[in-house]
């Protein structure tokens, strides 16, 4: 199970910067690229994903 999150980069953004965010993004929030839509006006949409850890719980209370 993946949660996805979707970031909008403007047309006036050089392919050096956007590849520096979505490095940030992998290297600090464990993304990693889904989809990259590149439009003819310049504009980007990236979708990242990363995987849903499901934490069991460690401890019961005793009532």
């Amino acid at each position: 199970m993946y949660e996805y999150r979707e970031v909008a980069l403007p047309r006036g953004t050089t392919r050096d910067a956007a590849r520096a965010m979505l490095t940030e993004c992998a290297e600090y929030g464990h993304w990693e690229l889904a989809r990259l839509r590149l439009y003819p006006d310049g504009r980007r949409r990236v979708w990242l994903r990363r995987r849903v850890m499901k934490v069991a719980r460690t401890w019961r209370m005793v009532t």
